[in-house]
């Protein structure tokens, strides 16, 4: 068994989709609609072949910045600690919100932790 994909309920998919393109090294596949049901979705594929899923749906809004049981955040294996610099670096001069600078964490990873256009944790981490 593998992780195929994980999958985020967002407002503005093209402004979600060009955030992951921009700053992930990644792509993504052709735009997904179905009318009748209102939905739309981009699979975002990385290199090593995880996937997200993002997902717009008018009926689907809303959502708290606190903390909630559940999913916390994405981990992307940046895969150096000068890439974790680098891409937090170009984040945070971009005016992403940076909620935790690079660090190295009680179980050994160098990360930081960035939110995305929808307030979504995207942890940005290395070995």
């Amino acid at each position: 068994m593998r992780v195929d994909h994980t999958a985020i309920w967002v407002n503005d998919l093209e402004k979600e989709k060009d955030f992951f393109l921009k700053y992930f090294d990644c792509t993504a596949s052709k735009k997904y609609i179905n009318m009748l049901k209102k939905f739309s979705s981009y699979f975002i594929s990385f290199r090593s072949g995880g996937r997200i899923e993002i997902m717009k749906r008018d009926d689907i809004a809303g959502r708290s910045n606190k903390e909630l049981l559940g999913y916390n955040h994405i981990a992307l294996d940046a895969g150096s600690r000068e890439k974790v610099n680098d891409i937090t670096d170009r984040l945070s001069g971009d005016g992403v919100i940076v909620l935790t600078r690079q660090r190295i964490t009680g179980d050994g990873y160098y990360e930081s932790v960035i939110l995305d256009p929808e307030n979504n944790r995207i942890e940005i981490m290395s070995e």
